[in-house]
């Protein structure tokens, strides 16, 4: 809520309490400041239930995007537990039955950009402070990611000690698309993935769902979405548990739902593994021109659709985070964030995916090779003064 329409109500409410006392009137402006205060936080609702701290996204109808708001509001409590000796366990969720977190909310990161507000900024410096919080967490963290899971859904999941994933669980990392890049410390995850699974992921975009994301190495466990209920309860119900304490309980219901399942990718990881392993986007392409199975026809016709520049960055930001550390490639990432704020395809891509939905966005520049070694070294420069600190 601005700024103005907080002054504005307030000086209705005490215009109309000129006859109360000091007291009455002190009393009136609290609770209207502590209603203003519980309308922002319902966007996520943080409560405690005996020695366990819960997180749950509350914005359903936006599929749990996370926004600034919600990140200011998570980041303190989470320390805040991490410290006390009262909180042994942190769970974040979802609310809904579509998702844990689509993502961030690009559209309003979109807009500051354009007019060089400061969100642009605080939101990339902010989000990535929180996903290095929750990678560098003392307690037990586990996300139930039950639904869609991308980008920063993504950030607020894989880095904690347990992700448990569902039927209903579809994780991607779709950012190429829209002139970005796999943020949120995917510089740090995908390429610890199997072979070259995670570069696939990150430059295709390729959505993975259910038991695949356990498969995948992206989730520690697989649970059915109706057990998940009795899960939080079991959760909750442990007594200063251990990190041993909370893998055991998760170990014994992924196992009653053991089913012979096939990896989505299984057959295709093979070519996966040898045509995207080169030394440039370019090399890659020319592999999948030249294999010209169904597989590679099909990945080559995805690939050509995305930003070259954000191919390009992705392809050195897994090349470089494969020996780094999380804070280190979420450094890396702020300058990246940064680079594209300063660039053209992010702001196209949003345009054509997510505000006129076209799907036919006008990368600039519209080939891999007029993106120079020159231009992609500068992405990856010090923002002096301006670096993230973690």
């Amino acid at each position: 809520m601005s700024g103005w329409v907080v002054s504005a109500q307030l000086r209705w409410v005490l215009g109309t309490c000129e006859r109360l006392t000091a007291l009455s009137r002190l009393q009136i402006v609290r609770q209207h400041l502590m209603s203003t205060n519980a309308n922002l936080e319902k966007e996520v609702i943080l409560t405690k239930s005996g020695s366990t701290g819960i997180i749950t996204l509350n914005r359903p109808k936006a599929l749990n995007a996370l926004n600034l708001s919600m990140i200011r509001q998570i980041y303190p409590q989470l320390k805040k537990w991490e410290q006390d000796n009262e909180t042994s366990l942190v769970i974040i969720k979802g609310a809904g039955e579509k998702a844990f977190c689509a993502g961030g909310d690009i559209r309003a990161v979109t807009e500051a950009g354009k007019v060089g507000d400061r969100l642009a900024e605080d939101f990339f410096r902010e989000e990535y402070i929180l996903n290095n919080a929750i990678g560098n967490c003392q307690i037990p963290y586990v996300a139930l990611i039950n639904g869609i899971t991308m980008g920063g859904g993504v950030g607020l999941s894989v880095h904690g000690h347990f992700q448990v994933a569902t039927e209903k669980t579809l994780f991607a990392m779709p950012e190429t698309g829209i002139g970005l890049f796999p943020d949120v410390g995917g510089g740090f995850f995908l390429p610890r993935l199997e072979g070259k699974l995670g570069l696939y992921l990150a430059l295709t975009g390729f959505r993975i769902k259910g038991r695949d994301v356990h498969q995948a190495g992206i989730a520690t466990h697989f649970v059915k979405s109706d057990k998940i209920p009795d899960l939080e309860r079991d959760l909750v119900s442990l007594k200063s548990p251990s990190k041993e304490d909370v893998a055991d309980l998760l170990n014994s219901y992924h196992f009653k739902c053991k089913a012979d399942h096939k990896f989505v990718l299984a057959e295709h990881m093979d070519k996966i593994n040898r045509l995207f392993e080169t030394n440039s986007v370019e090399e890659i392409l020319e592999n999948l021109q030249e294999d010209s199975s169904p597989f590679a026809v099909q990945s080559l016709k995805t690939l050509k659709k995305m930003s070259p520049t954000s191919m390009k960055i992705t392809f050195q930001q897994l090349r470089e985070g494969a020996t780094k550390n999380l804070a280190e490639v979420l450094v890396m990432e702020y300058r990246l964030s940064q680079s594209c704020m300063r660039g053209h395809d992010f702001y196209e891509g949003v345009r054509a995916v997510l505000i006129d939905k076209d799907q036919s966005p006008k990368w600039k520049p519209a080939t891999l090779e007029e993106v120079t070694e020159e231009y992609l070294k500068s992405c990856f420069q010090s923002l002096g003064s301006k670096e993230l600190k973690l």
